[in-house]
């Protein structure tokens, strides 16, 4: 059995129930908008973090539909986040397939992104639950808020990890700590229950996305972006940031402002690669990155034994050795 299959093994069922709601979501009479979802729905990842929120659930109680519908609801937004940032980033790929504004047109892409948004908000809804709505309400903010701080750090002549860690809170982080937090609330859990729950999420999804920053300086056809990405993107992540700090060489920050300003060539970027390579940034990432893996297992075993258990320490553990 995969590390995959391990992980799920406590919440097979539910998430069987779970892929039938959202899947069922992903669904119009109009046929433009429905070649859209459909194309989504080919490429539609692990599913990550609707399995974080039931193994959650089951670690603080049960699962129950408002679980389900909670999960649906933040996929979908998650689903709607990219589909957007893809507009804005001007993407032409997402996991490894033409984006859907490659396919069609931004216009397209842009309407896509609201259905789907609008559709999160219907499920929301189906929790019956005030602090769920409140929570997946807030996530949408803080999405917004992460991509806009972004696009504003372009301009920020600093390089700053402190600006990084708000935008992958923000961004990425979030999204974990929303389903770990809503996992709770659907128990009905109390408030301090309900923090520890907020605080494990954010852990891993930090992790996560620290792991997926370290994959950009690598060259593989298996991670459904090209190598660089980031960078083309204008991005500067925590390898880089880190050899920025340490290095006084004026031509590697003039290189590094290049890339913030748009102007950087792909040779500028495959030097600034190296040079976060040579001068130990992958392994200064590496080790903050283990650092919150840390934050989050110390967390989760507050929690007595139980398979439940078992399968998010897999969990955790997935997160920062996964290949892809």
């Amino acid at each position: 059995m995969d590390s995959l299959s391990l992980i799920q093994s406590p919440i097979a069922l539910e998430l069987e129930d779970f892929k039938k709601t959202f899947d069922a979501s992903m669904n119009s009479s109009n046929a433009l908008l429905n070649s859209a979802l459909d194309h989504i729905l080919r490429k539609n990842g692990k599913m990550m973090r609707p399995i974080l929120l039931l193994l959650t659930a089951r670690l603080f109680g049960s699962i129950s539909k408002e679980a389900i519908h909670a999960a649906a609801s933040l996929e979908l937004l998650h689903t709607a986040s990219l589909v957007h940032d893809d507009v804005v980033d001007e993407s032409t790929e997402r996991r490894g397939q033409l984006s859907v504004n490659a396919i069609f047109n931004n216009k397209v892409s842009v309407l896509v992104g609201d259905f789907l948004l609008a559709t999160s908000l219907v499920h929301s809804a189906k929790t019956t639950n005030c602090a769920i709505i409140e929570v997946i309400a807030r996530l949408g903010q803080d999405l917004a808020d992460g991509e806009i701080l972004q696009l504003s750090n372009i301009t920020n002549p600093e390089f700053s990890e402190l600006v990084y860690f708000d935008v992958i809170r923000k961004k990425t982080a979030a999204l974990f700590s929303s389903c770990t937090r809503a996992a709770a609330l659907s128990t009905h859990a109390d408030d301090k229950q309900v923090e520890l729950a907020h605080l494990f999420g954010e852990y891993i999804g930090i992790s996560f996305q620290i792991k997926d920053d370290i994959f950009d300086y690598f060259d593989s056809k298996e991670l459904g972006k090209p190598t660089g990405i980031d960078m083309q993107e204008g991005k500067l992540t925590l390898p880089i940031l880190y050899v920025l700090k340490q290095c006084k060489d004026a031509s590697l920050h003039t290189l590094a402002s290049s890339v913030k300003n748009g102007e950087a060539s792909q040779q500028d970027i495959e030097k600034l690669i190296e040079a976060a390579k040579q001068g130990g940034g992958i392994e200064y990432a590496e080790a903050v990155m283990d650092e919150y893996r840390n934050k989050a297992l110390e967390v989760l075993m507050q929690f007595p034994p139980s398979p439940t258990r078992s399968s998010l320490e897999l969990y955790v553990n997935y997160v920062v050795d996964r290949t892809k």
